[in-house]
């Protein structure tokens, strides 16, 4: 089932034409647990003298001899990356929070129905570390775990295995989307149209904060109550949620910028000092429309300054979002059109409470 609107859908559906250049060839995904019979096809050329080159990243250094055609992507937005370059991944994660029927995202599958004759990647579960036996069987000759949070013993065993796996660049999913287009851009040769996407994509970016210009230097606070109401989690200026903030011309609150460390893409504060999350604006997220109602009337939460001023968004669907939370040339235009709506009518006093 479709979980956008025809409007996002049909926004999305041309960004993906943009991003996905020169679709003129066919690519194809494994069906099941071993590797295709036959080899796939990019849609898309690598630079000229793109290979060999070696990455630097947190877990080693790898080299790619020669243009890579089985590509595996570990982490919950990495397959976008290949397919925004013009390359089908034969493996990926599988999609577990908010995908489709597919194990997928509706951006992706629209992106690779611009693919004549494209199907999908084999789809695999990380949510207990990376299956390294799974991914072999896939005979891949590039694994790209740019937004992953992949272990040193698991990228030991597959470069072990003979994989050249390109990792993230720092810290586990505190990876931008434009060092993962980077990275994966020059582990696929097409340096110049990763170039290109990150244009269009910065552009969708510009114009989103050009339609809303009462963001521009509002500051925010994104943060929920933990399972535990003991305490709040708060998203750092690492996270990506409040990195796609910013780059609208927005500014992380105070506490948010002198509580953040490196690495680090949240912490944690006491119950009884929410009014110290105030900002602009309070972002947050709600299960359904009967907790927005909760949260609004929560004293936690209504000692919080924007929530008791309306200045407040809890998202209920979680498709709203995705697009900052792992963010990728193909999922950012849906957060633009779905969820930043909702932060300026939040920042204009057009809040959540019911």
């Amino acid at each position: 089932m479709k979980r956008t609107s025809a409007a996002t859908a049909a926004r999305t559906v041309a960004a993906a034409t943009l991003l996905v250049a020169a679709l003129a060839g066919c690519s194809t995904g494994s069906t099941d647990s071993t590797a295709n019979e036959s080899e796939p096809t990019a849609t898309t050329s690598a630079d000229a003298d793109a290979f060999p080159v070696t990455i630097e990243h947190a877990l080693g250094e790898t080299t790619i001899e020669s243009e890579p055609t089985r590509v595996v992507a570990v982490g919950y937005a990495e397959a976008d990356y290949p397919l925004s370059l013009g390359v089908v991944p034969v493996g990926a994660d599988k999609i577990e929070y908010a995908g489709n029927e597919n194990a997928s995202s509706d951006w992706f599958d629209e992106a690779l129905a611009e693919i004549e004759g494209a199907e999908q990647p084999k789809r695999f579960s990380t949510a207990d570390g990376v299956p390294v036996d799974q991914i072999v069987r896939l005979q891949p000759d590039l694994v790209t775990a740019t937004q992953s949070g992949m272990t040193q013993e698991e990228y030991d065993q597959l470069s072990e295995a003979g994989i050249p796996v390109v990792a993230y660049p720092e810290a586990p999913y505190n990876t931008t989307w434009q060092e993962s287009l980077e990275m994966v851009g020059r582990a696929l040769g097409r340096t110049e149209l990763a170039e290109e996407v990150k244009a269009e994509t910065e552009q969708v970016i510009a114009d989103t904060a050009a339609e809303f210009p009462q963001l521009e230097g509002k500051t925010f606070t994104y943060a929920g109550p933990n399972a535990d109401p003991s305490s709040f989690y708060v998203y750092t200026v690492m996270d990506n949620r409040p990195r796609l903030l910013v780059e609208l011309g927005m500014k992380n609150s105070p506490l948010v910028e002198e509580r953040s460390e490196p690495g680090q893409f949240l912490f944690n504060i006491s119950s009884e000092r929410t009014a110290q999350l105030d900002a602009d604006v309070f972002l947050t997220y709600a299960t359904s429309e009967a907790n927005v109602k909760e949260l609004a009337e929560n004293p936690l939460v209504k000692q919080i300054p924007a929530v008791a001023d309306n200045r407040w968004y809890a998202q209920v669907d979680p498709i709203e979002s995705i697009g900052l939370s792992a963010p990728s040339p193909l999922s950012i235009p849906v957060a633009m059109e779905m969820f930043i709506p909702k932060v300026a009518a939040a920042v204009d006093g057009d809040g959540s409470t019911p």
